[in-house]
């Protein structure tokens, strides 16, 4: 097995694994005569899958509904020019999806790029029975742990309207499926950067997102709109590693950062001497 295909099983795993609560409580609370449920097979997990499909174009056309319960289209978020991302999830989930919201808000908080100024991000529901309350309910939550006001249009939450969520998830290759025993939906821990145009330009995998790739995904989806020249610098000289799904150092980027500020260096002592030089000879005469 690979060490990609042997990640994506792990994770797959663990969102099964945190579902399993409810599926045991599901279980205590209904029962039989033998006090003991019958033997059901847990979801399959190469139906609970992430195919990364880079450069897939989201379809910017759907409709979805907004948490006041007004239709939306997913292409109003990119009217900006900014980078989305993008976290599929369903609202009522017992705990995994709990867990990657509350890590997409700290990489939000502590990545040092402005949300709703350098970027945008949305939360969609793909539980086609989630009604807008309940993501007006998780909205102002997430946003007061943030620090920011309900007006913020930082960071959305909308639910599915008649299937778009799901043309959604296609698109960008993030697989799931219901739990008919529990009710609960099993799917893997991923957030999605999306380029200024909708394009899928990252996936970040897990609970955590670390503000380094975090920030690195976003300035390198927004080609150089988002972030400083610093950033820009920083992002030559690391790479997206696909076996550890993180930024690291490239070396050749190094080397390429190091002999650019060798030619500065140099331009400036050079122009430096011409300047003295100029400065003499204008004196002796």
């Amino acid at each position: 097995m690979s060490h990609a295909s042997a990640r994506r099983l792990a994770v797959a795993a663990l969102a099964l694994a945190l579902a399993a609560p409810a599926r045991a409580q599901f279980w205590q609370q209904k029962g039989d005569a033998a006090g003991a449920p019958p033997d059901v097979l847990p979801v399959a997990l190469e139906e609970v899958r992430v195919d990364e499909q880079l450069g897939a174009q989201v379809p910017l056309d759907e409709v979805l509904t907004d948490d006041q319960g007004q239709p939306v289209a997913l292409r109003s978020l990119f009217r900006e020019g900014k980078p989305v991302v993008l976290a599929l999830v369903y609202y009522d989930c017992p705990m995994l999806c709990g867990l990657i919201q509350s890590g997409l808000a700290r990489a939000m908080r502590e990545n040092g790029l402005v949300p709703g100024q350098d970027f945008r991000a949305v939360s969609i529901s793909f539980a086609p029975e989630e009604k807008p309350a309940l993501a007006r309910e998780r909205r102002r939550g997430y946003l007061q742990s943030m620090g920011l006001s309900e007006a913020s249009d930082a960071w959305s939450f909308w639910v599915d309207r008649g299937g778009a969520a799901r043309r959604i998830a296609d698109a960008v290759g993030f697989h799931y499926k219901k739990d008919e025993v529990s009710g609960e939906w099993a799917h893997l821990a991923a957030i999605f950067v999306l380029a200024p145009d909708g394009r899928v330009s990252r996936y970040l995998y897990g609970i955590e997102f670390p503000s380094k790739d975090f920030r690195l995904s976003l300035v390198e989806a927004g080609d150089g709109k988002v972030g400083t020249s610093f950033d820009k610098l920083v992002l030559t000289c690391y790479r997206y590693d696909p076996a550890s799904r993180k930024y690291q150092p490239f070396a050749l980027g190094f080397v390429r950062a190091g002999g650019a500020l060798a030619f500065v260096g140099l331009a400036g002592l050079i122009a430096g001497l011409v300047w003295r030089e100029r400065k003499k000879a204008r004196t002796t005469a």
